[in-house]
């Protein structure tokens, strides 16, 4: 994953949407703290609640 956003800002928190490669990026521990991973399709209430988990 690309942290060029977190380099000058380490607290950002970033959310990931994917519709196939979740189980790559969780097996292979590509996510670090402030960061989530949510798979399609999802509901908008889902998505909603996600961010508000992060922030």
């Amino acid at each position: 994953m690309d942290n060029v956003g977190r380099v000058s800002r380490p607290d950002l928190k970033v959310p990931f949407t994917t519709g196939y490669a979740a189980n790559y990026i969780l097996e292979n521990r590509h996510l670090v703290p402030g960061m989530a991973v949510l798979t399609k399709p999802f509901a908008v209430d889902t998505m909603a609640a996600r961010i508000r988990s992060m922030i």
